[in-house]
């Protein structure tokens, strides 16, 4: 918070060609220098500083310290650190922290999700016409060839609000929209505290196959109760014939 919209904000572009500040550097290493202190020997992932392996606790933390990082240098407010412990494989713990918007979501297994400290539930929407959907981009769609599938499942559903990033996804949990989706493009970082969020909430998120992973890059979450249908909406040609002749999508 200290750096936004600060008039000096020092912006690098990264070889990917995205944007990161000396915020998004200085909040992960601040994130690791806890890890190291409170939890030696677990292994971190970070999208700024990369991998540490640890000393094999079975134990990793995933950091993504400013997810949004292009609207935090255009002084958007819709930012946040995302961080994850995954145990064994499986992610056990989510948080959300959004300072700019002063909310923070969190999430356990079996423990529930929550909201600034109040529990948290997704919709009971059932139907798509009825349902609000969120989204990143139209380029996304583009970029993955599902720009005119996209719009089809847009169509049918009652609104749509390109709310973005990790907000499209905590809003499904805290059943403010119903379905969001990020087709392509996503890392672990982007995804791994939203899984058990969104899940922990009731719903569920998938890559866009039905894949519960965090590395599958993408995101699709919904309610739960319209999962398949939204996956059926942007199911591509390809995926269709391999259903069609028995294959797994």
């Amino acid at each position: 918070m200290a750096r936004f919209r600060a008039r000096d904000l020092v912006v690098d572009t990264k070889p990917d060609m995205t944007p990161v500040t000396e915020a998004d550097r200085a909040v992960e290493q601040v994130v690791r220098d806890r890890v190291a202190r409170y939890r030696p020997g677990d292994a971190v992932l970070g999208e700024e500083l990369g991998s540490d392996d640890g000393q094999g606790s079975g134990r990793r933390w995933i950091i993504d310290p400013i997810d949004g990082t292009k609207g935090y240098v255009r002084g958007l407010p819709v930012w946040a650190t995302l961080v994850a412990l995954e145990v064994d494989g499986r992610v056990r713990v989510g948080v959300v922290s959004a300072p700019a918007l002063r909310r923070r979501w969190w999430a356990v297994r079996g423990g529930g999700a929550f909201l600034n400290g109040e529990p948290i539930h997704v919709s009971q929407v059932g139907a798509l016409e009825h349902a609000q959907l969120s989204y990143d981009g139209i380029a996304d769609f583009d970029e993955c060839g599902l720009t005119d599938r996209f719009l089809a499942l847009a169509r049918r559903c009652w609104r749509t609000r390109a709310f973005g990033d990790f907000w499209s996804h905590v809003l499904v949990a805290e059943g403010a929209v119903d379905i969001s989706v990020e087709p392509c493009g996503l890392s672990p970082w982007d995804v791994a505290p939203l899984v058990v969020i969104v899940e922990e909430a009731g719903g569920r998120l998938t890559d866009l196959h039905g894949v519960a992973r965090i590395d599958g890059g993408a995101a699709v979450a919904t309610n739960g109760r319209l999962h398949d249908d939204v996956l059926r909406a942007l199911r591509t040609g390809q995926d269709e014939r391999a259903a069609n002749d028995g294959g797994t999508t």
